[in-house]
């Protein structure tokens, strides 16, 4: 039998010991350990900025404390004043939005078809040196937007410009390209070509990859031409990748920022705002003018359209069933 001081010994509680924890926890905690950077990052530079500018979004700036007062913007609550103003009244947004939406559009009829038939080259086993032609297009995409946009301001030039030199050849003037508002969002779009045809023709290249060989070459048989086998079995099989390419163009073309405020030497946005876009707004009232309220309320509305887009392209695309 055993003794009481046994018994006593044995419910006594143990005093923690930080190995033992460890052993037996250790499985748990490790990968939020590895977790941990990733979270902390997220929290600080994605989480806290996200809530603070909701805050700013329904205030208003008045004004600069003193410094011994402590600096610092002076805010006032005005509830969805911003909000209101930015739907109903501010046609500079607009504006912004309407361009951001054209060059949407420019993506899809333009950049999307030259991507796939981009794609549809370097797949072809009749072209030689296809590696080095992947690299070719993919290299625009690389190079620095400051880079591209100091680039293209003289490709674009009314009396030096490569793009003039080369209509005078044909014996056409060439108009003003960023000084002319008719011909602004063309000169944009044309840069987006160049910067993102390559680029996204790498993904119609990769899901032209994974088309299976045996299928087309059954539709073969049965009689399907070079046309019904493209229409019928490749494009369906290709609709991830119109899926992504759609999304990330829309995304992109609300968002673009650098290569428009560079091309046009902003604070300039071109002839009646022709080359304004939402997040140059953004910037324009938030940093330029202080309207830091107004800012966060262009950011919130523009994160708000972005979503909707995306949502009506994911239901859309979700309807093509391959």
């Amino acid at each position: 039998m055993l003794s009481a001081h046994t018994l006593t010994t044995a419910n006594k509680p143990q005093p923690f010991s930080l190995a033992d924890w460890w052993s037996r926890n250790q499985r748990k905690v490790i990968p939020y350990i590895f977790l941990a950077p990733f979270l902390l990052s997220f929290v600080i530079f994605t989480v806290y900025p996200a809530g603070v500018s909701l805050f700013l979004s329904f205030q208003r700036t008045r004004g600069f404390q003193q410094a011994e007062e402590g600096g610092g913007v002076v805010l006032e609550y005005k509830g969805w004043a911003n909000y209101e103003r930015l739907l109903t009244k501010d046609k500079r947004f607009r504006e912004a939005m309407i361009n951001g939406a054209e060059f949407w559009l420019g993506t899809l009829l333009v950049q999307m078809p030259l991507a796939l038939a981009v794609a549809l080259a370097l797949n072809s086993p009749n072209i030689r040196f296809r590696i080095l032609g992947r690299l070719a297009f993919f290299a625009p995409y690389i190079t620095s937007a400051v880079v591209v946009g100091w680039i293209f301001r003289f490709v674009y030039d009314q009396n030096f410009g490569w793009m003039n030199s080369a209509l005078a050849q044909l014996g056409i003037e060439g108009p003003a390209w960023i000084r002319d508002a008719n011909f602004v969002m063309p000169s944009l779009i044309i840069l987006g070509l160049w910067t993102w045809v390559g680029f996204n023709s790498l993904f119609f290249l990769a899901g032209l990859q994974n088309v299976p060989d045996d299928l087309k070459e059954a539709a073969r048989i049965d009689g399907a031409n070079t046309v019904r086998v493209f229409w019928h079995i490749t494009i369906p099989f290709l609709r991830p990748v119109f899926v992504f390419v759609v999304v990330t163009g829309g995304i992109g073309s609300f968002s673009l920022f650098s290569q428009p405020y560079l091309l046009l030497d902003f604070p300039n946005t071109g002839p009646f705002d022709s080359g304004l876009f939402p997040l140059m707004y953004l910037y324009d009232m938030g940093f330029l003018n202080i309207r830091m309220g107004y800012a966060s309320a262009i950011g919130y509305i523009l994160t708000v359209v972005i979503l909707i887009i995306t949502g009506m392209q994911l239901l859309l695309f979700r309807l093509w069933k391959v």
